[in-house]
């Protein structure tokens, strides 16, 4: 009757009710499937070129940039940027003689160049915290980090002591930072030379001298920090935990180690050593 009434053969209806699908049709609804995981895994922070990369680490499989865009834009999940900062000053690039590292990024070993800044978040209307992160620049990773309610110089040091007794260093490090009052303390300095650890500075208002520490900071804010609303520093300390420990060191593939993780790239060193 319905098909009578509706003008369409009989055959078509049975054709389309029984039509099995195509062997293409079942493989994207397998790669869908993967993508809302790693999707979910990730809570949104990546974009199509992390998900090649980590469907080809994880799953072993390979397939284009362009038909993972396609398969998101018909899941129809919300899109993440991916552009970096870009910084813009009216100073030249000329180096001060404190500033040992010179934007040599990329030390052939861990342990070699270590950098560090402050950054706030909001915890309700005009009250912050704040977190000073220590990064080894060899494999980008995260290895000290602390929140506090004060930006001073005892923060510096307790996240500095941190990345000490993780790391044990036994010869000497270029410790980069910018000219806070907070890295040329008494105190600072201090625990830097009876450590062998070089200090080195960024020059006044030129935020490429420690671009790399710069941008984890933008990503941590554009991932985690900005997508909720904290009202005490215990709730900050656990987003921080989550996003730096099991998702930006542990899990998101990093363009500057070839698309390995933090961890990843430390490992594949220490085992050819």
């Amino acid at each position: 009757m319905l098909c009578r009434v509706l003008h369409v053969n009989r055959s078509t209806y049975y054709n389309f009710i029984n039509k099995k699908p195509s062997k293409r049709e079942i493989e994207n609804q397998r790669l869908k499937k993967l993508l809302l995981e790693i999707y979910m895994k990730a809570k949104k922070r990546i974009g199509t070129r992390a998900f090649k990369i980590i469907l080809l680490r994880d799953y072993g499989i390979n397939i284009s940039q362009g038909r993972i865009l396609r398969l998101l834009k018909s899941m129809t999940l919300p899109k993440m940027s991916t552009i970096k900062p870009r910084f813009k000053s009216n100073h030249s690039p000329e180096f001060s003689s404190d500033n040992l590292l010179k934007q040599e990024f990329n030390p052939k070993s861990p342990n070699q160049v270590w950098t560090t800044d402050f950054t706030y978040i909001s915890i309700g209307p005009k009250r912050h915290v704040y977190l000073c992160a220590i990064l080894d620049l060899y494999s980008r990773k995260c290895i000290a980090w602390k929140l506090s309610h004060r930006i001073d110089a005892k923060l510096a040091c307790d996240t500095l002591e941190i990345a000490i007794n993780k790391r044990k260093p036994k010869e000497p490090i270029i410790f980069h930072s910018d000219q806070g009052s907070q890295f040329k303390s008494a105190s600072f300095r201090k625990l830097l030379d009876d450590n062998q650890l070089l200090a080195s500075y960024s020059k006044p208002g030129y935020p490429y001298d420690n671009a790399v520490t710069e941008v984890f900071f933008k990503y941590l804010k554009q991932r985690e920090i900005n997508r909720r609303t904290y009202h005490s520093i215990q709730e900050v300390q656990l987003s921080c935990f989550e996003y730096i420990e099991h998702f930006y060191n542990n899990y998101n593939p990093h363009s500057a180690n070839y698309g390995l993780t933090p961890n990843q790239k430390e490992e594949n060193y220490f085992k050819k050593t």
